[in-house]
Order: C-alpha cells, then structure tokens, then sequence
C-alpha cells in the first residue's frame, strides 16, 4: 500500500534538505530511496527535492521560500451567475416563498407555463441551469432574499411585570403568581409583521403558575 498525500509531503520536507546538502553520489543514493518510497517518476522526484525551500528575493525586505508541499487552488467560478438567481427568486416569489426541497422539483413543469404566460424571460443558458439545479442550491442563493422577508417579530407586546407594578391593581383577592387561579390576559394582534391597516386581533388568557393557556379554538 503507496503512501498518502500527506505522508509524501512529509517525506518531501524531510529528505529534500538532505538531497540538496548532498554530493553527486550520495544525490543519486538519497534519490533511489525517495523514488521507491513515494512511487514518483524520476524526473519529477529530482525536480521537488531540487525546488523545495529555494529561495527568490522579490525586494530589499522580501524573500519568497518554496514549499513544495503546499499547492495553490484556483478560486471556483460560480456557476449560477446573477441572470439565474434573479430568474429562480421571481419563481420563488410566485410560488410563494416555498423551501428548495419543494420548489427543486417543481421547476421542470413549472417554468414552461411562466414562460407561457409571459411571467418570466429565460435565455436557454439561463433555463438549463435552472432546471438541473439542486434543493440545497437553491436555498443557497436564496438565503440572503430570504432573510429580507424574515418577520422581526409576531407580537407587539413583551412579558413581564413592569407594567403590573407601575399600575395599582385592585383585585378580587391578594396577588400569588404561586397559586392557579391568577391570570394575565393580553391581545394578540395577527397583521402578518405589519401593523399598519386593519387586522384581527384575539384574546389570550395565561395561568402564572401553570403556565395553562386559553386562546381562540382552545
């Protein structure tokens, strides 16, 4: 069984100080052994021990060391440009903000009858992308429009006592939040996040100490 990746870059840092400090035989010794211990070619094998740790002085304060053992990985083209992510948010939007999991499969039927109707322009590159794209890439690239339409808060009101010990309450017996039996009541208004307009609003009554709650269907 060959070495690993990472086992031949050890090897590389620990015999290529020694082939480069060696003479002419002992080179050829040193190479013999590198060769049969990581299954490189010949050529290859004498170019990595000869290169690694050479030095290029680039400036006054500047010296470049190579390390043959790191490699430079090109950055990844993104293959869904802008024109598909503007194209798969107006879907999503028409199909009312539905997840990828669901919205993956739909696309196949669901693209030829926008483009029917005139609901979207596709170029084919665009519509080829769009039909062979993935749940999770789709949730990917629609995070951030996603997070747009994030509602910051159902409710208009906190819990807590502030309130209740600012105002004197008059009751029908002694305060206990440690008994069943003693409530708070509270409004809770279902506009969606927006406040503005007319909206339903319904009752809550919460047990203190219970923690048993009575609503609308309840």
């Amino acid at each position: 069984m060959g070495l690993t990746a990472k086992e031949k870059k050890s090897a590389i840092k620990v015999t290529a100080p020694r082939y480069q400090k060696a003479g002419k035989k002992q080179k050829v010794i040193i190479l013999d052994e590198f060769i049969a211990l990581t299954g490189y070619e010949r050529d290859y094998a004498a170019s990595v021990l000869r290169k690694h740790g050479s030095k290029v002085r680039v400036s006054k304060n500047t010296v470049l060391v190579a390390d043959i053992t790191k490699t430079c990985r090109k950055p990844r083209q993104g293959i869904y440009d802008n024109l598909v992510v503007s194209a798969l948010i107006a879907i999503w939007q028409i199909m009312d903000y539905i997840c990828g999991k669901r919205l993956a499969p739909m696309l196949k039927n669901i693209i030829p009858i926008l483009e029917k109707h005139h609901e979207i322009q596709l170029d084919e590159e665009t519509r080829t992308k769009l039909l062979s794209i993935s749940s999770a890439t789709i949730d990917r690239l629609l995070k951030p429009e996603r997070k747009k339409h994030m509602l910051k808060g159902r409710s208009h009101t906190k819990p807590g006592t502030l309130l209740k010990h600012q105002i004197p309450i008059r009751t029908f017996a002694q305060w206990d939040e440690k008994k069943p039996g003693f409530v708070e009541m509270d409004l809770v208004g279902h506009d969606g996040g927006d406040p503005s307009g007319d909206f339903a609003q319904t009752l809550n009554v919460t047990d203190i100490a219970t923690g048993w709650t009575r609503g609308p269907g309840r």
